[in-house]
């Protein structure tokens, strides 16, 4: 199936604007002495210089690229109005004349560095940080429900705890107990308790007891 023709304005637009343009620069460029295929050449060099700087611009928009776009726009805007009345095309003056004789190389220059200048390279992306694992979680397993529920063993009898013995006492720590215990006696006249020996000592409680078990 055919599609339907669309009629586009924004393009009928665009092609009417190249056109005038066109014819203007081709008349500017025969009235500055450029007779023949030469007044027909400017209109295309300063196209293909708005192209070549539009293709820049879409990849990068950079001070090089605004600039020939500038002066490819100044040399069609000047065009459009020079043509338009304010300017005498049967006398043109020499200033005109030296443009429109120098803009091939001036448009072969602009188009040259557009095409060969290296584009600034994009600046590489920060890696991003690697993501942290997940910290393991250990879970209980989970009983399968497909067997059989059995009930669980008896837990065994808790072992009877032996009986605490004695605690064994050092011979030199026995020694040192007896000569405490006959300073008590003669300074008092008593024997000396586990109280006053445990504090004299600086032992535990039960060691001693053991103590004056061993000095009885």
């Amino acid at each position: 199936m055919f599609r339907p023709i669309r009629i586009d304005a924004v393009l009928i637009q665009a092609v009417i604007a190249g056109a005038l343009s066109f014819a203007h620069l081709h008349d500017l460029a025969e009235a500055a002495g450029q007779t023949g295929w030469k007044a027909w050449a400017y209109p295309v060099s300063v196209d293909l210089l708005l192209v070549a700087v539009w293709r820049r611009l879409r990849a990068e928009s950079s001070k090089l690229a605004w600039f020939w776009f500038l002066v490819a726009l100044v040399a069609s805007l000047g065009a459009n109005i020079a043509t338009a009345g304010l300017l005498d095309l049967d006398h043109v003056p020499a200033w005109l004349r030296i443009l429109v004789a120098g803009w091939p190389a001036l448009a072969f220059l602009g188009g040259t560095l557009l095409a060969h200048t290296p584009t600034d390279p994009a600046p590489a992306p920060d890696p991003e940080p690697a993501p942290r694992p997940a910290p393991v979680v250990d879970r209980p397993e989970e009983p399968d429900l497909g067997t059989e529920l059995r009930p669980a063993p008896a837990p065994d009898p808790a072992p009877a705890l032996p009986q605490a013995s004695a605690p064994a006492v050092p011979p030199a720590l026995v020694d040192h107990a007896r000569k405490v215990a006959t300073e008590h006696r003669t300074r008092t006249g008593t024997d000396i308790d586990t109280a006053t020996l445990r504090a004299r000592l600086g032992v535990p409680e039960d060691l001693a007891g053991a103590i004056v078990a061993q000095l009885a």
